[in-house]
């Protein structure tokens, strides 16, 4: 009885060394795309009012562990019983992220001044600010789904030999983590002013470190928030042409003598413009 017992605990411990060794790894594997969810997250986050800045964070916040509870276990279905449907998948979700990214390029370039013009002529009454931010919200909520299942399944693939017990542990942790660690950072990120106003109060003396540092912050923020908004864009089409050059053999071939970076932005941009041009001509026939 004492013997069966003490080999339980060898058992778990076994389990929990696995599992410990197996998430390292896959923590690695799914930095890259971490990284690309950070700058997404912070992108769709930004450009709030101030005092709703947390606010949409933590609604994105709760729609990215929904996202996580829908997708989790799905993965875990499919890659036991339709394992050739993730591929197919992913790269729906990678044409997605290509057009989000491409249309944020286009609008720029080709509806800046008309957007300019409608800012500065337009006076936005409270509901539809807060019209707005829901739109943003779902918008940022969508984007994390994409990403959310490129995280979980990369992680998946890097325990796809292991048993049942260590895939739902392992990849649930990075799940979590991918969760937790990418929207407590993007709070962080933009209440950086915030912490600078409270430096500076704190401090009598002007030429101090703590009163130079907190105007730094202040300073900061807002090129901080353009940088994000052009690393987001980025991301999403560097994420959409990984998606299509790790998963068809024929597009790693055409980019293989460059590098990765460069051969992945340049098959998202593609892809990005064909996703775009149908709905911008279709846009275009109903103006007409």
């Amino acid at each position: 009885m004492a013997s069966g017992f003490f080999a339980l605990f060898d058992d778990i411990a076994l389990l929990m060394d696995d599992m410990a060794t197996m998430s390292q790894v896959a923590t690695k594997k799914t930095a890259g795309i971490l990284g690309d969810d950070l700058a997404v997250a912070a992108e769709q986050a930004s450009g709030s009012a101030a005092s709703r800045e947390l606010h949409v964070i933590w609604a994105i916040f709760k729609g990215s562990a929904i996202n996580k509870a829908i997708i989790l276990p799905l993965a875990f279905l499919l890659s036991a019983f339709v394992p050739w449907i993730i591929v197919p998948i992913l790269m729906l979700g990678g044409v997605y992220l290509a057009f989000e990214g491409m249309e944020k390029i286009y609008e720029y370039f080709f509806h800046k001044k008309t957007q300019a013009k409608i800012s500065a002529q337009t006076t936005q009454s409270k509901e539809e600010v807060l019209d707005a931010e829901k739109d943003k919200i779902k918008s940022a909520i969508r984007t994390d789904f994409i990403l959310s299942v490129e995280i979980v399944i990369l992680a998946l693939s890097t325990v796809a030999e292991s048993s049942l017990m260590v895939q739902i542990g392992v990849v649930t942790l990075v799940a979590i983590l991918a969760t937790v660690g990418v929207y407590g950072l993007v709070a962080l990120l933009v209440r950086m002013d915030d912490f600078g106003y409270k430096l500076v109060s704190m401090s009598n003396d002007a030429k101090s470190f703590m009163h130079k540092f907190g105007q730094f912050l202040i300073r900061a923020l807002p090129k901080v928030i353009r940088a994000l908004a052009v690393i987001g864009t980025i991301a999403m089409l560097l994420v959409a042409g990984g998606i299509f050059v790790h998963n068809v053999h024929a597009i790693h071939d055409v980019v293989a003598g460059i590098p990765s970076i460069l051969g992945e932005l340049l098959i998202g941009t593609i892809v990005g413009i064909i996703a775009i041009a149908p709905m911008e001509i279709i846009k275009k026939v109903k103006a007409a």
